[in-house]
């Protein structure tokens, strides 16, 4: 009997997944994709110009740096994991690039993988403490949201406008589809983003690895799975992928602000949620990360182009998608249990 044949003896989470189960990891991810096309079509129904390809288009443009916290999010949730800190690395990303452009000169072209190390070490070094020093990673990542979000107050309390051309040529750049059509450099790189985190989560070691680490990490440790190094990597991408989405952010509004994404880690962990990844890790998938945060800007939308709606019934609607999947995942769950 071999050490996986013995970890699945000992821990039923580890036994292949009869055809119901396996099954059942689907219902939520389907659930959202027909909650999406629901709400698109209300919204086609009731406004003339939502149904134009480009207002589709624009749920990518306006979102492209939450899309690219949710697949950083996405990584460290399917290890039973969280974090805190990714709204705080955003803006401390945005807050730095501008002070180092605008105020000290330095070129863009250093500044920008300057931010996407600096954001990459600081993740590393929050998955290191949680997994060495087994500390629970809310208190780990809420010290690192502090830090971060304090720093960007140390450097510039006043928001920094940058005006350097290569952020406008970049943040002004379009690629047109035809006709009216057309993407942003921030839409592309965040397509690129999910279509890494896809590959890497389904295709590689490490995917099968964090998947195994949400399931039962004890059980993984008994596979002979390099459960440590996983566990800092996951961090190490969700701070990648939190400086990159500053960087977006910093070419969607061409300034750095310590200010910038308050709460907005909030909005990454409930796009994951409603997209079907369960809170306690080893179930999800990034597409369906993608769906939760299309769902969140198709909502937003909508209440945009109502007019007489507050912003704040988006936080609302939120609220509530967020409970209804949870519910949904914990029906899921104890049926299959």
């Amino acid at each position: 009997m071999n050490v996986l044949t013995q970890a699945r003896a000992v821990h039923p989470m580890l036994r292949r997944p009869t055809i119901r189960g396996h099954r059942s990891r689907y219902i939520p991810v389907l659930a959202t994709a027909a909650l999406f096309a629901v709400i698109y079509g209300v919204g086609v129904m009731r406004y003339p110009a939502f149904g134009y390809p480009q207002v589709f288009v624009n749920l990518f443009i306006d979102n492209a740096f939450l899309l690219v916290l949710a697949v950083g999010t996405t990584f460290v949730i399917l290890t039973g994991g969280i974090d805190l800190s990714v709204g705080a690395v955003l803006a401390l990303s945005t807050v730095v690039s501008a002070w180092l452009v605008t105020v000290h000169g330095w070129p863009p072209l250093l500044v920008m993988p300057l931010m996407l190390v600096g954001g990459t070490l600081f993740g590393a070094a929050m998955g290191a403490v949680i997994h060495y020093f087994e500390i629970q990673p809310f208190i780990v990542t809420l010290a690192g949201m502090f830090l971060a979000r304090g720093l960007a107050y140390v450097i510039s309390t006043d928001s920094i406008t940058i005006t350097d051309p290569v952020y406008t040529d970049l943040a002004q750049r379009r690629f047109r589809l035809g006709g009216d059509v057309f993407l942003t450099v921030g839409m592309i790189v965040a397509l690129v983003i999910v279509a890494a985190a896809f590959v890497v989560l389904h295709y590689t070691r490490l995917g099968r690895t964090a998947y195994a680490i949400g399931g039962n990490e004890q059980s993984a440790l008994m596979m002979g799975l390099p459960v440590a190094r996983t566990k800092v990597a996951v961090y190490a991408i969700s701070g990648f992928c939190s400086a990159l989405a500053g960087i977006l952010f910093t070419l969607y509004t061409l300034s750095g602000w310590s200010l910038h994404a308050v709460g907005m880690e909030l909005d990454a962990i409930a796009a994951v949620v409603i997209g079907g990844t369960l809170l306690t890790g080893g179930s999800g998938f990034v597409l369906g990360s993608v769906l939760g945060v299309l769902t969140l800007g198709v909502i937003q939308t909508i209440i945009s182009f109502e007019g007489t709606l507050s912003s704040w019934w988006t936080k609302i609607f939120i609220g509530v998608l967020l409970l209804a999947f949870i519910l949904l995942q914990r029906t899921i769950g104890t049926r299959d249990g």
